[in-house]
């Protein structure tokens, strides 16, 4: 009783503070994982069936050469739709209309990667997805643990993925080797970068949104987390990978 009575309430506070960051931050790291385990499954589904990758493109008879099929062309272009919609209307939708959509993508986004499996070996694949999960791990527990503010450094990261965007879409048009290497360093910088910034900034956010609204805070951070586990491991991919 004698040491109840001396014990100061900020360490209550300071506890029941610690263990709702857990828990927003478990609940974005678990969403993200199921959207990790739904893409893996439908990307490797795709890619290693021959049959059902024939629905993603066409091959001319006469040159031999494959182009993408209306299929194709979807899966390419919907995730970022749905990226989208997420981003700019998750305050409006429910949290099951919000879920729905983040499984969906997942899906989708799933089949895209598929075709990895086509331009590189296997075992690459395999042994950069592992790379990509230490690598990420690793910049998780930095900006968990961290007392540094990271949102200055965030600035400066998102102005390099827009840098990083508009260098890939010239490149689409030159062809530049040498172009594509810089952009897959600078990319493996910055996705590393944000993967500490993003989970600082949903530690963060932890005292702002109570109910349904905290809920879809924590899917929109495990939207966030999982666009950098993803973006890290095609960069590390484009530098590392073996081509088949």
């Amino acid at each position: 009783m004698e040491n109840f009575k001396k014990t100061n309430i900020n360490d209550f506070i300071d506890a029941t503070s610690q263990t709702k960051t857990k828990s927003l931050l478990s609940s974005s790291f678990g969403w993200m994982f199921l959207a990790l385990g739904i893409s893996a499954t439908f990307s490797v589904l795709f890619g290693l069936n021959e049959s059902l990758m024939t629905y993603l493109y066409n091959v001319n008879v006469e040159t031999g050469r494959a182009s993408l099929s209306i299929l194709g062309w979807v899966v390419m272009f919907a995730p970022l739709g749905f990226v989208l919609a997420m981003s700019f209307g998750w305050q409006k939708f429910s949290f099951p209309v919000l879920l729905g959509l983040f499984v969906a993508y997942s899906a989708v986004n799933g089949i895209s990667l598929s075709f990895i499996f086509i331009a590189y070996k296997i075992g690459t694949i395999y042994k950069v997805f592992a790379s990509t999960a230490v690598l990420f791990g690793v910049m998780a527990l930095l900006g968990a643990t961290t007392k540094t503010d990271l949102s200055k450094m965030g600035s400066f990261l998102m102005m390099a993925l827009f840098g990083i965007v508009i260098a890939s879409l010239i490149n689409m048009f030159t062809h530049s080797p040498m172009m594509d290497y810089i952009i897959s360093i600078v990319g493996v910088i910055v996705f590393t970068g944000l993967t500490a910034y993003d989970v600082q900034k949903i530690k963060n956010m932890e005292h702002e949104f109570e109910g349904e609204g905290r809920a879809k805070v924590g899917l929109m951070g495990a939207l966030s987390l999982y666009l950098d586990f993803i973006n890290l491991f095609l960069m590390l991919l484009r530098l590392f990978g073996r081509r088949d």
